[in-house]
């Protein structure tokens, strides 16, 4: 990147809430030099889909496999946003099999949770063809400049100006800044980076700008839930021992039910090519330390098969699997959000032309894709005046 280019606007993260704000801006402002910087190979954040080099022809969303809204404040702006999605035909609303498991393995009544709050909607094709959709309605894709597989350590705002460095030292100059990650503001940056200071600190000293101070110190006390999601590719013969026919098919575990056999949740995704992809979820830490420690990984694969077939043992809709089935293992670099939310009144500082979004803002949808496209569209009308 050649470091005398100057950006109107440049974006980092590439996740839903990024897409949306994207969107958003350039509707009103197609003139503007944008950029979107992601540390990913494509867009998505953790709505992604893993299109497997290994396994070809596989498309499992590792990430969240569909979204709930419960707008339980009845928030136009949200509203009339899923509506346009529906509208374009980009979301459905999710009608997939949902059972909860007790500590007996045994289904029980659907019941709320932070999985199925308010209405579930599934993405027509996979999760990260949601966000492509998102950012290239209106023919806007070509309006902005993408840079895939780049991670920001460094941050510095001089006479009005942002300037970035990458990883890689790629210099990046902005007149705004939006971050849809928190990481560049957060403590874990200090270890993920390398680094011996938050780098938007680094950027903007204390007592200078009081927003900046309160959203850092918000951000103090938020933490991250660490999540290890196996990608299992069945082999040929795997089924059902029904005749479900839907795309995904859920199964939420209880907490008893989950300690037992350190499994979350576990969604099985029909494949193009008939084939049953399935993805399960963890957030046991014993398991991600254990994952971490051994170092053979194959068996710690066979723990996970073997977890599984006792879990759904003389289940009525589940088969067992075989020690040959094909898994892919993934650590999460950071999840989602938890303990203290960031007010929504911290978005924007004008003194400094940036502005945040992301799930990690204050609200119903706090740690989830509600929240994620929510604080997209609040921050999109805070900083329109500023483009005028």
């Amino acid at each position: 990147m050649k470091s005398d280019v100057t950006y109107d606007l440049l974006i980092i993260g590439g996740g839903i809430s990024a897409c949306v704000f994207a969107s958003k801006f350039l509707n009103n402002n197609n003139t503007k030099k944008v950029g979107l910087i992601e540390i990913g190979r494509g867009l998505g954040g953790r709505s992604s889909t893993r299109m497997s080099k290994k396994y070809k022809g596989w498309k499992l969303n590792h990430g969240s496999p569909n979204f709930n809204i419960s707008n339980s404040k009845n928030n136009l702006l949200l509203k009339r946003y899923i509506d346009e999605l529906l509208k374009n035909k980009y979301i459905k609303i999710d009608d997939s099999d949902k059972f909860f498991l007790n500590e007996d393995s045994n289904f029980e009544t659907i019941k709320e949770s932070e999985f199925s709050c308010g209405v579930n909607y599934l993405s027509l094709d996979s999760m990260s063809d949601l966000s492509k959709k998102i950012i290239e309605s209106n023919n806007l894709k070509e309006k902005i400049d993408f840079f895939f597989e780049t991670l920001i350590v460094d941050m510095k705002f001089n006479d009005k100006e942002w300037l970035l460095t990458s990883k890689n030292g790629d210099k990046f100059k902005s007149k705004y800044l939006i971050c849809s990650t928190n990481l560049l503001l957060h403590k874990r940056s200090l270890k993920i980076l390398n680094v011996n200071q938050i780098p938007l600190r680094k950027a903007i000293p204390i007592n200078t700008d009081k927003k900046i101070d309160l959203i850092l110190n918000s951000l103090e006390e938020q933490t991250f839930i660490p999540r290890l999601t196996f990608l299992i590719y069945t082999n040929e013969n795997y089924s059902y021992k029904d005749y479900y026919s839907k795309k995904q098919r859920y199964f939420y575990l209880k907490n008893n039910l989950e300690n037992k056999y350190r499994f979350e949740r576990i969604i099985f995704q029909l494949q193009d090519n008939n084939k049953l992809g399935i993805v399960v979820h963890s957030k046991n830490a014993e398991l991600i330390n254990s994952f971490v420690s051994l170092k053979d990984e194959e068996v710690f694969k066979q723990k996970i098969i073997t977890n599984f077939n006792k879990l759904f043992e003389g289940n009525s809709l589940v088969n067992k699997l075989t020690f040959d089935e094909k898994i892919s293992i993934m650590k999460w670099r950071a999840s989602q959000p938890s303990g203290l939310a960031v007010p929504l009144s911290l978005q924007f500082s004008s003194k400094y032309r940036i502005g945040f979004c992301g799930d990690w803002f204050e609200g119903d949808g706090f740690g989830r894709i509600e929240g994620s496209i929510l604080s997209a569209l609040i921050l999109e009308k805070k900083i329109k005046d500023v483009f005028k």
